[in-house]
């Protein structure tokens, strides 16, 4: 049966010359990738910390809005309690059921 040769994927000069520019510019390995994580979550930052100042920016012209219209002033405390024992206190009796009349395209075959 014959053996396989025990070759490695990469051939050792090309191991070798990777190597030594890697060790002559080490910058290239290192500091780009570095500098360009930098500048991106710069950039991704910014825009985060944009969005944030917009949002409350307009948050805070709705304020100023009801305040000019002076919806502040006629509001009333809302409390839930109050609420239900307003709704509790209301007569149900003063309606009357009142049939209406069929609409004319509905046949009546039921009845």
């Amino acid at each position: 049966m014959p053996t396989f040769q025990s070759k490695s994927f990469a051939r050792e000069s090309q191991i070798n010359s990777l190597s030594q520019k890697v060790k002559r510019h080490p910058f290239v390995l290192f500091g780009l990738p570095f500098i360009g994580i930098i500048v991106g979550a710069s950039v991704g930052l910014s825009q985060l910390t944009q969005t944030k100042f917009d949002h409350r920016d307009m948050r805070h012209k709705k304020v100023e809005k009801e305040e000019a219209l002076g919806i502040d002033k006629s509001k009333r405390k809302l409390s839930i309690q109050e609420e239900y024992w307003r709704l509790q206190s209301k007569t149900e009796d003063d309606w009357e059921q009142v049939r209406i009349e069929r609409p004319a395209n509905v046949d009546n075959k039921d009845a």
